[in-house]
């Protein structure tokens, strides 16, 4: 037996899911192992679809920028019906969405996450598998199998499990994973295209019988670089048996993913070009293809003690949307934060659990979705257009409901539970351009904005009328509920006055945009969490309010410490 390491967290798993997880612990101070059973990096284009939401997320994070400088755009999609075109979709957002939709390999958003992740001088432990583990009320002690196919125990207080579709975590905590397989079988591959079709654009071709059937489908999203797209298309009958075969040995009977068998061929594509492409191509310069499996399935719990699980060791389901990764990066988000404060000691003894409250009926709604549309075409959801474009981005997800945030009560503009949107057009005293509300959360943890309505809201000494005292007591109370975990700024009204009597960050809002997009005409407050959702709303905002809510969220013993959030 190997030597003993101590660590907070061991993150099982270094795919997109287990990286989002590992920064994020290591972003806050929390000390965290991650481990991959593989040695390398593999150079699949398996999910490629980035979401606007995702974007967000890693702006948060401080690392959009790269993902931005590697990804291409993907700006709607044209369908095609025995060679002609049938419609065009533009993938339209609001105009105070501060990013549209991307594609980017997954090998590519790896590399992305794991330099990022070395800035804080972790590393991925390539080559060790994790095989088992053991809980009790103080920590989790794992055995990990190393490279040199040595074994070591290591002791950590929780362990995340981002460890794919036959996850070793969940299997070990006896979850269930309910769901089936879709009969189809797919041939994915990463190839360079020579047609006149626009790149930005994903194409989706199909052939009708005379029955008015699909009954061929082909499916290419571009990728980064000229003419590059990941192609995907109905398995030709010559690869069945090999499948059928490969699946009967599997141990846990969960079909999902690329295999490891025979791969087709350029000579394969370009059968299916010739056949469906909607213009004469020739596919050239292939990097990686395979037949791929779907199936859609869940746990029925994210989590037990000490142990979680998310991305596809909680959910798997069909590609329609590329909501898989997506939704596996957002349950990373929303666990780690909370992990973060439960290792520093500040976090409430419920607020691990409402991890599983608030993701798993997230899960729950994208594998419904997902199959539907796989099964019957976007179209089979009744939403307007724009509500439909805006659920895709996975814009409209939010935990309305959810143990630690209020009651959302009624009114126009985002609610507790919603996401927070972005506003631009906020100027400060120094800086001589306009900043986004994204601006300033960045690379934050809990933000409690305070809206004032110009009748002194920038007074910051307390001899100034309500509107000042108010701020201050709102900002005290945060820092006292929390242990300093919450930070404060004010956002004023075009009228306020200067903001120079405040000792906290202001910012005017001078163009009238967040007054707009949060619907507010009077002093307000809001509390952001560390993944961008709004906790609370208070309008009158007083301290009990806030206390009340705070207190939901962080320990009791968190007055008057000082920790990470």
């Amino acid at each position: 037996m190997g030597h003993t390491y101590a660590t907070d967290v061991l993150v099982a798993g270094a795919g997109p899911v287990g990286l989002t997880a590992a920064v994020e612990l290591r972003r806050r101070g929390v000390s965290c192992r991650i481990v991959d059973r593989l040695p390398a990096r593999l150079p699949f284009a398996k999910a490629v679809g980035i979401q606007p939401r995702t974007l967000e997320i890693w702006d948060r994070m401080g690392l959009v920028r790269a993902a931005l400088d590697a990804a291409a755009p993907m700006l709607g999609q044209l369908a095609y019906v025995n060679g002609a075109e049938q419609s065009r979709m533009e993938f339209a957002l609001p105009p105070e969405v501060p990013y549209g939709f991307a594609a980017l390999p997954q090998y590519e958003t790896e590399r992305i996450l794991e330099e990022f992740l070395a800035r804080f001088g972790t590393g991925i432990e390539r080559g060790t598998e994790l095989v088992s583990f053991a809980q009790d009320a103080d920590g989790v002690t794992s055995r990990v199998r190393t490279p040199s196919d040595a074994e070591e125990e290591v002791r950590t207080r929780f362990l995340v499990g981002c460890d794919g579709a036959h996850s070793i975590v969940r299997k070990g905590l006896g979850l269930s994973y309910a769901g089936g397989a879709f009969p189809e079988e797919f041939m994915l591959g990463d190839v360079e295209l020579d047609w006149d079709l626009p790149h930005e654009y994903g194409v989706r071709s199909m052939h009708r019988g005379e029955d008015g059937t699909v009954d061929d489908t082909l499916v290419c999203i571009p990728l980064p670089g000229p003419g590059r797209y990941r192609v995907s298309m109905n398995v030709p009958p010559e690869f069945t048996a090999a499948r059928q075969a490969e699946t009967a040995s599997e141990g846990d009977g969960v079909a999902h993913g690329p295999e490891s068998g025979r791969a087709p061929g350029l000579a394969d594509i370009q059968t299916v070009l010739d056949r469906l492409s909607p213009r004469p191509t020739t596919a050239s310069n292939i990097r990686w293809a395979s037949v791929f499996r779907i199936s859609h399935r869940i746990v029925d719990r994210y989590a037990d003690g000490r142990v979680f699980v998310a991305g596809d060791a909680a959910h798997i389901h069909p590609p329609t949307g590329a909501q898989g990764m997506n939704t596996g990066i957002q349950d990373a988000v929303n666990l780690a934060w909370k992990l973060a404060l439960a290792v520093d000691g500040g976090a409430h003894p419920d607020l691990l659990a409402s991890y599983d409250a608030e993701r798993r009926p997230v899960g729950e709604e994208v594998v419904g979705r997902t199959v539907r549309h796989a099964a019957e075409g976007v179209q089979a959801d009744p939403e307007d257009p724009a509500t439909l474009m805006l659920r895709e981005a996975q814009l409209l997800v939010g935990y309305r409901g959810s143990p630690i945030v209020d009651p959302p009560g009624e009114g126009p503009g985002p609610r507790p539970g919603d996401r927070a949107p972005d506003c631009g057009g906020l100027t400060g005293p120094i800086a001589a351009y306009p900043m986004r509300l994204y601006d300033v959360l960045r690379d934050r943890g809990h933000v409690l904005v305070l809206y004032g309505n110009g009748n002194g809201a920038a007074s910051g000494s307390g001899d100034g009328d309500g509107d000042g005292r108010w701020i201050d007591e709102l900002a005290r109370t945060a820092g006292e509920s929390s242990g300093d975990r919450v930070e404060t700024c004010v956002v004023l009204d075009p009228d306020a006055p200067a903001a120079g009597r405040t000792v906290l960050p202001a910012y005017r809002d001078t163009a009238g945009e967040f007054a707009r997009l949060y619907a507010v005409d009077g002093p307000t407050a809001f509390v952001i969490r560390p993944d961008g959702y709004l906790g609370a709303r208070l309008s009158p905002p007083t301290a009990q309010a806030l206390r009340t809510h705070l207190a939901g969220t962080f320990a009791a013993t968190a007055q008057g410490s000082t920790g990470r959030s």
